[in-house]
């Protein structure tokens, strides 16, 4: 166990510069689930571990790593090679997003990983939409159709061609008519409880042993809509003795009368993901599927099913899923709450949508970095949201210009400035080429007034203004006292941040959790949709200006 806990906490440390107890305790009981028995001893000892690995120094975490090989691969090799790859032809892989809202970080995984293997071996890349019908409570809507191949495309994913299911419908009832021919499949008519009670206790249904014929004349009526919602589907026969009740004759096709946005009511019958993956996944040439390992019933089905009509199999490849701390994902969540008004829309940061993220100033290469340092792993995966925050931290420092933002202002009137004072602030600080912005104070009768955070405000406090000078808060008044930087950093003074009185822009910063900070910042920001720093705030995207007022999203710190 101990070992264990080890060469997670390293491993943990070497990605994010500081080994999270969570995330190794996560790690260790997805690939040892036994020791959830042991989880007091587990959690003591992982504490013991992190606080001991977050001690070392780079130097001896890469030294210990290179001892354990699972690590020394995994690093050195980047994903794993795809078994039985064609190196004439390539690859053939898909993406199969069901269209009931955006995409948002989690499916974000899939879309890179087949990304990043159709470009390493070649071939072709489909985005297959699964629309079928869905249900009341999660339908395929619209703006979904049109958006997510524009969130693939920022991300960076290269689609060959985009396929509707909806559009192959009359090819799954082709398929659906030769399971009933060739008695693989028939007509259930029982309501879904006696369905459900005769696969967990092994029963076969009454209509498990009916003719061909028979079946064929049900399937019919169920073309012609004359069976409602619930009262007929198509059953794949499995074995009824089956270990895994969940494998029973499970279902195939189902009616189901609901208003679809590309063809409305032209069909009462729609496939299940199941059934229509195993007729796709060989009609379109599928030579790889990747899959989360909570997906691994629809292996058993497709492959079953495969078996049945006597085609070869594609390499199914299946990864583990990837959790991040603190942030719950749900598409129909975030579509019902979009819906009610609580939330704005899919650019909502609360959605965690693609749309969302982008709004938020988070770079592409920065998510695509952050899924592939999980590679292909059976392990589930549980992070902290920081990881990610690292990732996109890495790509937009640099690039971030500084600014001044003063939220929950107190006016002080600063005294002894008998001159036009010009704070002469860099754009940033490592790059001192990229120039300078002018943020300037005008006296009146030898004094100044400016804003600064009520939380910096304290009596008998001194301060520097950063870039301007420094000053002293005494119980009759502000004022201006000299020595410039050197007396401040002598001093430890508070360096902060603050603002002309008059000549600055309101500004509203939309936070992650969707409340707002509201404040003043420097009328020198003019550049929208380019992030930036608010110095000690954090990052933000700018994404409205005008003469007046800012509106920003926030990034991260």
């Amino acid at each position: 166990m101990e070992d264990l806990i080890r060469k997670y906490a390293l491993k943990n440390r070497a990605d994010y510069g500081e080994a999270q107890k969570e995330a190794v305790i996560g790690k260790v009981f997805a690939d040892e689930p036994e020791l959830k028995e042991n989880a007091g001893e587990v959690v003591q000892k992982a504490e013991e571990v992190v606080e001991e690995v977050n001690q070392l120094s780079d130097e001896d975490v890469q030294q210990e790593m290179e001892e354990h090989e699972y690590f020394e691969k995994e690093h050195k090799e980047g994903l794993p090679e795809l078994p039985n790859v064609d190196e004439e032809k390539g690859v053939v892989m898909r993406l199969a997003p069901f269209p009931s809202g955006m995409l948002h970080i989690g499916n974000a995984r899939m879309s890179v990983l087949n990304d990043e293997y159709v470009k390493k071996y070649g071939g072709k890349l489909y985005l297959v939409i699964d629309d079928t019908a869905g249900s009341e409570e999660k339908k395929p809507i619209p703006e979904a159709y049109r958006e997510i191949p524009k969130d693939l495309e920022w991300l960076g994913v290269d689609i060959d061609e985009v396929i509707y299911k909806s559009d192959r419908m009359e090819m799954f009832y082709e398929y659906g008519e030769k399971f009933l021919k060739n008695d693989w499949a028939y007509v259930c008519k029982c309501d879904a409880e006696t369905l459900r009670k005769n696969r967990k206790e092994g029963i076969e249904c009454s209509h498990r042993n009916r003719s061909v014929e028979e079946n064929l004349e049900d399937w019919q009526k169920m073309l012609d809509g004359e069976f409602d919602q619930g009262e007929a589907v198509v059953r794949l026969k499995t074995d009824m003795q089956h270990k895994d009740p969940a494998f029973r004759d499970r279902v195939l096709l189902r009616v189901s009368h609901v208003d679809h946005p590309r063809v409305g009511r032209k069909y009462d019958v729609w496939p299940m993901l199941e059934f229509s993956w195993a007729i796709d996944d060989n009609k379109l040439g599928m030579t790889h599927i990747l899959r989360g390992k909570d997906l691994m019933m629809e292996n058993k089905m497709e492959r079953y099913m495969w078996d049945l009509l006597g085609w070869e199999e594609p390499e199914i490849l299946n990864h583990g899923l990837m959790n991040i701390e603190g942030i719950k994902i749900s598409t129909s969540d975030a579509k019902r709450k979009i819906d009610e008004g609580t939330y704005t829309g899919w650019e909502d940061p609360r959605t965690w949508s693609l749309k969302s993220l982008k709004k938020r100033g988070f770079e592409p290469e920065a998510i695509r970095n952050f899924v592939l340092s999980f590679g292909m792993s059976e392990s589930n995966v549980k992070v902290p949201v920081d990881s990610l925050y690292t990732e996109n931290r890495k790509i937009i420092d640099e690039e971030a210009d500084r600014y001044f933002f003063v939220e929950d202002p107190v006016e002080l009137e600063v005294e002894n400035v008998e001159e036009t004072k010009v704070a002469e602030a860099d754009l940033h600080p490592e790059f001192p080429e990229r120039g300078c912005r002018e943020i300037k104070v005008e006296p009146e009768e030898n004094s100044v007034t400016v804003i600064i955070e009520k939380d910096d405000f304290e009596e008998g406090k001194e301060i520097r203004l950063k870039d301007l000078f420094n000053i002293k808060i005494g119980e009759n008044g502000v004022k201006k006292i000299g020595g410039g930087i050197d007396y401040a950093l002598e001093n430890n003074l508070p360096i902060i941040q603050w603002l002309p009185a008059e000549d600055n822009k309101k500004c509203t910063i939309t936070m992650p959790d969707g409340s707002e900070k509201e404040g003043f910042c420097e009328s020198n920001l003019e550049k929208e949709e380019e992030v930036i720093q608010f110095i000690r705030k954090g990052f933000v995207n700018p994404v409205e200006i005008s003469d007046e007022k800012v509106k920003c999203y926030f990034t991260h710190n």
